[in-house]
């Protein structure tokens, strides 16, 4: 199971600068208004080959005119209590203010591994003031980074890095493990149940019911697997964003330790932000996915119906939807075991190993039928194929000049890979190699 940081401190200390250089990514919205972050950005880091979640969080503030900031500091707090580690952000410019002892205070109570980090820190002067942050009382060692440059944070990373507790391993390891996750009040817990012939969890109407990832292992229709039930969230009066918070936030863990996981969506409502907020988290983490549609027997149907709805559902999954998708009922019990062979399925392709031999002869066949197009008078030549050691389907294509195999042609060497090995269900990467 993976390792989740959390990115916690005032508004405008630099929190969402920090998320996009340690991910890779714009995805979080950068202003010099503080308060910009409200929604969550979930992503995935990875550093010398130790890859971690990390959560960009709101500014927390204390007192403030904003309308949203009871909800941001509900999510801070919910955030520092599902995370393995936590990076308090500070602004070295301006030093110390009450917002950042209001923080520290709560972050002495939560007895998680916290990294204080003195961000904006673009000279020697700015390095040696951050110093004054160990007037905090929080942790042994002050990071002065820049978020903008990158500087400093090669050394912050290594400290979280090697501080990750090694998770311990869970029962039946070697059986598949196979995860409904969704929405609140999709039907994951009535799915569980349905299968498994007894009211194994609790289902009510509140979204919520379920708080704990429930594992149980299943026997029966000739399989043998853990389920797990994921975790919902409680939902309160009028906090809709506390509760996507919440939900997705749980959903991370229970994604992360599953090797298959089944996409409930609500056939009543269609596929939502959330829906692909988890789908997202899914791909991310390489792991196998079926999409199981719900509640299907409430839908009003006429001829192409299930056909048109397909067609929407794999439309908003784009671009990577090839995975099953199993139109079904808990309640009445329709095809619910179709739903197992299905996930089964997905996850003897997530493990499937090609020969080389078979991998080579095949695959350099395509290229050759469809060459990497030059690039500046110069021609790309693939010469060998090899399957990684991963646990995830992984591919490297060996050549003379890797750096100009464009991304299109990547997609089309995939296509090629799926359409003679069956990997439904199963995100492929591809890495292109100096040979």
């Amino acid at each position: 199971m993976g390792n989740i940081v959390a990115i916690v401190g005032r508004p405008n200390v630099g929190k969402s600068t920090l998320f996009n250089r340690l991910t890779g990514t714009r995805k979080a919205i950068v202003n010099e208004t503080s308060g910009v972050t409200r929604d969550r950005n979930y992503g995935k880091a990875d550093w010398n080959g130790t890859e971690f979640s990390l959560i960009d969080t709101g500014g927390f503030s204390v007192n403030s005119d904003d309308i949203f900031e009871d909800e941001i500091r509900k999510q801070v707090m919910l955030a520092i209590d599902e995370s393995d580690a936590i990076l308090f952000v500070l602004d070295v410019q301006h030093g110390i203010t009450d917002f950042d002892e209001a923080v520290a205070k709560i972050l002495r109570r939560s007895k998680k591994k916290v990294y204080v980090v003195a961000n904006k820190a673009d000279n020697n002067d700015l390095i040696y003031a951050a110093n004054e942050f160990y007037s905090l009382g929080i942790g042994d060692v002050i990071y002065p980074i820049s978020s903008v440059n990158g500087s400093g944070t090669g050394d912050m990373l290594d400290a979280v890095v090697a501080d990750f507790i090694e998770k311990p391993k869970e029962e039946d390891m070697d059986l598949p493990r196979i995860a409904f996750v969704g929405r609140p009040n999709v039907g994951k817990s009535s799915t569980v149940n349905a299968l498994l012939g007894v009211d194994r969890n609790i289902v009510t109407d509140i979204a919520g019911t379920t708080r704990d990832s429930i594992h149980t292992r299943f026997q029966g229709f000739g399989h043998d697997f853990i389920m797990v039930d994921t975790a919902g969230v409680r939902k309160k009066p009028k906090v809709n964003e506390d509760l996507e918070f919440y939900s997705v936030m749980r959903s991370i863990r229970t994604i992360e330790s599953a090797d298959v996981c089944v996409l409930i969506l609500d056939a009543t409502r269609g596929v939502e932000a959330q829906d692909l907020s988890i789908y997202d988290l899914i791909i991310k983490n390489r792991k196998g996915c079926v999409v199981m549609v719900n509640k299907w027997d409430l839908l009003t149907k006429e001829t192409n119906t299930m056909k048109e709805f397909e067609a929407e559902i794999r439309k908003r999954l784009a671009p990577f939807n090839d995975v099953p998708i199993i139109f079904t009922s808990a309640v009445e019990k329709v095809r619910l075991i179709k739903v197992l062979e299905s996930a089964i399925t997905v996850y003897e392709n997530r493990v499937r190993k090609i020969k080389t031999s078979e991998l080579n002869r095949v695959m350099l066949k395509a290229i050759e039928n469809f060459r990497p197009p030059a690039v500046k008078g110069k021609f790309i030549q693939i010469k060998y194929v090899a399957q990684l050691p991963t646990f995830a389907p992984s591919f490297a294509f060996y050549c003379n000049l890797p750096q100009y195999i464009r991304d299109s042609y990547r997609r089309y060497l995939e296509n090629q890979i799926r359409d003679n090995w069956d990997f439904t269900g199963v995100p492929i990467q591809i890495f292109v190699r100096k040979k």
